[in-house]
């Protein structure tokens, strides 16, 4: 759903022996040590007596002994926890409630108090016998929908369909089933006949435009949607294998021990690795599902893909074969899935099988290369008001090469951006951290050291109680102004935890949503494999990334479940959206602990007159009251049944086209923001002119963003008042 979460301190081998020592911690890295080797020993003397015969049984205990022995808190795996299991493995399995019928749940129930001794150990049965029904369900769910779709539908019946999963029953019989795939199947159809409709008006005037009647139009919204639900079908058939089955199946497990407690196959775990480093080894094109298929949209210059002169945007894969192994046909693939087959080790052999635009097929064998994410680092610009030039720092994510002494890593490139901004004589700095989902703990404690002096920046809490207070030791401040940090409902974990402590310390302000995602926990990856051991990261029979601490801030609150309150709050459209930690309901609850002692920052920033100054500007603001009101309109819409006759759904329709485009109009200034880009950034993607175009509307889109003006307001305050304070 989010950007990628904290691993918590570890990151592999390398990586945890790094930090243990750097912190002083080898007492505590030889008793995980010991432990370490009496698991994995222990595993390795049982394997013929005690550990069950299959592969899936054989994962899953070696998962269930790490939940038990190391998850911070772990639920008693139970009949109790074993119905909860059964119950959302169904809803994960079939979440509209489309396929399966109660009599299935009924039949299925015999499981729901055996989930748990399949977890300690028997062999595992339910998520197969589930799995063949689905597969069964499915199979009849298609030539049901595709005679639904020989008829046309008549739009002119006062009916409604309920949209709401979590308000949907099992259907009692095959007639019920057919009746909800009638009704969802006739929504989809309409919303298509709808656009298809509105097209035709807004281009009937054109000349070379053709002119549909009613009736080819709805001929035409069945079978877009027919071919929609076919390639709905073809995964199911293809990718929807007993593999993705049992990881569904162990996922639901782990994340009703808590929501980021997650079991990663080892494909998806080297792809995870490449997106929190920033690196990875692939062929340098960027993808895009359309249609069915797998589309090249771009080619990075300079990437394998560039240099063989045989791809371009607009191509389509086809297949995608590991050096000499049968290729694999992409049909019924999405992105994240293709873009795991072509990905790999460096120096590795790729062979795609592409469509080119013109209809021919060609075979290309690509050697895999290093591709460098770099657009997805740390950036700044300047923004010249009313005499004040406030420097602007844009972090998507806290990024971490682990695997390379010279990686990337954000806070040195924070601190890089700080530098060059200062050189610019500044007068005040913002951080934006919106939809930041976190990333490594790291990083987060010494970016917030450029901004004090030194001391605590977070309490990490282990199962036993034990806290442990990490803290910024380098008395060096790189910069001591004016300082705001942007954040809303995404903005998650290592986001929450610098946010908290420019908070805490008073060093700063934070403005956005009323509070952040509220992620307060820790997790590390642990690998299954006894082969490879405890400690690896990466084994072949995949990682359990678990959760084993949470975070608290230094004034004892955690950040887990209730997030940080923003100092200044400004509305958006996301507001009402059950989207946060505190909206799942085994997220891991709140709680405090004692503070620790930190001294607030010299030139404290009075919150309450800068409150008081935002809240007079907000009075007067009809944009933001508007945004507020038209987000809990939405919010509201959302809980409504849906009409399924079209003179109510163009009304409703049109309702929602206008908010929303009245809140585009919102969000975007009449008077663009003087922003301007720093010293060589520009030039920096001279050789590569797509990633120059998107540099350059990235920096158009900060001229038009409310949200960032008024964070400016915010800033002027600020620096206006330390002016003032100066002079006395």
């Amino acid at each position: 759903m989010f950007c990628r979460q904290d691993f918590g301190y570890f990151y592999g081998v390398s990586k945890i022996t790094q930090y243990i020592f750097s912190m002083k911690r080898l007492p505590v890295f030889i008793g995980l040590f010991i432990l370490a080797l009496f698991l994995t020993l222990s595993s390795l003397g049982s394997t013929k007596k005690n550990l069950p015969p299959g592969k899936y049984e054989d994962v899953l205990h070696r998962i269930v002994r790490l939940l038990e022995s190391d998850h911070y808190q772990p639920q008693a795996i139970d009949d109790a926890f074993s119905k909860k299991i059964f119950q959302k493995y169904l809803k994960e399995l079939d979440p509209e409630k489309a396929y399966l019928l109660s009599s299935d749940v009924e039949e299925l129930n015999r499981f729901s108090t055996q989930i748990d001794n399949e977890m300690l150990g028997e062999p595992v049965r339910f998520f197969l016998a589930a799995g063949k029904l689905f597969q069964q369900r499915m199979e009849e769910a298609s030539v049901l929908s595709s005679d639904l779709l020989k008829q046309p539908f008549a739009f002119n019946l006062r009916e409604t369909i309920q949209l709401d999963e979590d308000k949907l029953g099992w259907s009692k019989t095959d007639a019920d089933r057919k009746e909800r795939w009638r009704k969802k199947i006739k929504f989809q159809v309409l919303e298509r006949y709808y656009e298809l409709t509105e097209q035709r008006e807004k281009n009937r005037k054109q000349a070379d435009f053709i002119v549909k009647s009613d009736e080819e139009l709805e001929k035409d919204a069945r079978d877009r949607v027919r071919k929609q639900l076919e390639r709905a079908f073809d995964r199911y058939r293809n990718k929807f294998t007993a593999d993705d089955q049992f990881n569904l199946f162990v996922n639901t497990i782990t994340n009703t021990m808590d929501p980021h407690t997650e079991f990663f196959p080892p494909i998806d775990k080297r792809y995870f690795d490449e997106e929190m480093s920033g690196r990875f080894y692939g062929i340098g094109a960027s993808l895009q599902y359309d249609e069915g298929n797998i589309k090249i949209t771009s080619v990075v210059t300079g990437s394998p893909a560039y240099k063989s002169g045989q791809i371009q945007a607009g191509d389509v894969i086809l297949k995608v074969g590991q050096g000499k192994d049968e290729p694999v046909d992409l049909t019924g693939y999405l992105v994240p899935d293709a873009v795991k087959l072509i990905r790999g080790r460096q120096g590795t052999e790729v062979r795609l099988t592409i469509r080119k635009p013109d209809g021919s097929v060609k075979l290309i064998t690509l050697i895999r290369d290093e591709i460098v994410q770099d657009e997805s680092f740390a950036r700044s610009a300047i923004v010249e008001r009313n005499g004040q030039r406030i420097g602007y720092i844009f972090l998507p994510e806290f990024y971490a090469d682990f695997e390379r002494t010279d990686g990337a890593r954000c806070f040195t490139d924070v601190a890089k951006e700080v530098a060059k901004l200062k050189e610019q004589h500044i007068d005040g700095l913002v951080m934006d951290l919106r939809n930041n989902g976190g990333g490594s703990l790291y990083d987060v404690v010494q970016m917030v050291g450029l901004f004090i002096e030194d001391g605590p920046v977070v309490q990490v809490r282990d199962r036993e109680g034990r806290p442990t207070i990490l803290r910024d030791k380098d008395k060096n401040i790189l910069y001591d102004g004016p300082l705001t940090v942007m954040v809303n409902q995404f903005s998650a974990s290592a986001s929450e935890i610098f946010a908290a402590a420019i908070q805490d310390y008073r060093r700063g302000v934070v403005i956005g949503s009323t509070s952040t995602y509220g992620k307060g926990t820790v997790q590390r990856n642990m690998g299954i494999d006894p082969n490879s051991g405890f400690f690896s990261s990466n084994s072949e029979l995949g990682t359990l990334k678990l959760t084993l601490q949470k975070f608290y801030r230094v004034n004892g609150g955690s950040t887990q479940l209730r997030g940080v309150n923003s100092d200044i709050i400004l509305p958006d459209n996301l507001e009402n959206l059950k989207i946060r930690e505190k909206d799942n309901e085994d997220a891991l609850a709140w709680d405090e602990i004692s503070k620790v002692a930190y001294l607030p920052w010299r030139m404290s920033t009075d919150i309450k007159s800068l409150q008081k100054i935002h809240e007079a500007r907000m009075s007067a603001n009809t944009r933001f009251q508007t945004i507020r009101e038209n987000a809990t309109w939405l919010s509201n819409v959302r809980e409504q049944e849906y009409p399924l006759d079209l003179q109510r759904y163009q009304e409703l329709q049109k309702q929602i086209q206008q908010t929303v485009k009245q809140n585009e109009q919102l969000y975007k200034l009449n008077d663009p923001l003087k922003v301007k880009a720093l010293p060589g950034d520009l030039e920096r993607w001279d050789n590569d002119k797509a990633k120059q175009d998107r540099y350059k509307a990235w920096l158009k889109s900060l001229e038009l963003d409310i949200y960032l003006e008024e964070t400016l307001q915010v800033t002027g305050d600020m620096i206006r008042s330390a002016n003032t304070a100066s002079k006395k």
